[in-house]
């Protein structure tokens, strides 16, 4: 029984990584799209939206098949339990990426608004925030999963620094309205994504450690 329950726990690690996978590679497609100014990408990403929603269901039942057969005590059953949640959070990533992609074409439709700069910087920051959050679980790193957390300033300033250009360029000229309210749509899809890829952080936290840190509730238990 004890062999069994092994194995599945590994498979459900092994279900993690390569939803993780897809939904960089989908951050990814997204913002080059963008970029690049390519409708293709965009409708790849499109694709990959049922592949990653599959294997959400995948996750869930998973999780749940070991629930039900194993009941898991301690510290299996918080990673259990944290899967789950993390499972939910990167099935959202990769929702907020298909907003990318779909932002994306229609800004491709008119003239560049301005060289992109920042949003591709907070792109590569929200892909390496999911990827080192599951990576943390993985190889049950909880410095990894506080780094993660840490990065989310980051992504949080430049939200708002592209924020204020884009509001300037609006202010002096009413006729780049449409293409700078899509560049900042694009970027607050981008923070989300580092806001989810916190949340499975403080997840993994949760089970290495079995304490909570969200809301700063770590903070004021000291």
């Amino acid at each position: 029984m004890v062999k069994y329950f092994d194995e599945e726990l590994g498979e459900l690690s092994k279900k993690l990584l390569q939803m993780c996978a897809l939904v960089e590679e989908a951050i990814s497609r997204s913002v080059n799209s963008l970029v690049r100014r390519d409708s293709a990408l965009a409708d790849k990403v499109f694709e990959s939206e049922d592949v990653i929603n599959r294997l959400e269901i995948d996750v869930d039942e998973l999780c749940l098949r070991l629930l039900a057969l194993y009941q898991p005590a301690a510290i299996d059953l918080r990673f259990i339990t944290a899967a789950m949640k993390m499972n939910s959070d990167l099935e959202r990533i990769g929702d907020l990426a298909v907003n990318i992609a779909e932002c994306a074409q229609e800004i491709v439709k008119q003239p560049p608004l301005k060289p992109l700069i920042d949003i591709p910087r907070m792109a590569s920051l929200a892909q390496s925030m999911v990827k080192d959050s599951i990576d943390a679980l993985v190889k049950r790193d909880e410095m990894l999963a506080r780094s993660v957390c840490e990065r989310d300033d980051e992504v949080d300033s430049l939200n708002d620094q592209v924020f204020r250009e884009l509001l300037t360029y609006i202010m002096q000229d009413p006729k780049t309205t449409s293409r700078a309210v899509q560049l900042i749509l694009v970027a607050r899809h981008l923070e989300r994504m580092a806001d989810h890829a916190t949340n499975i952080a403080e997840d993994v936290i949760y089970f290495l450690k079995g304490k909570t840190i969200k809301h700063r509730i770590e903070d004021e238990r000291v």
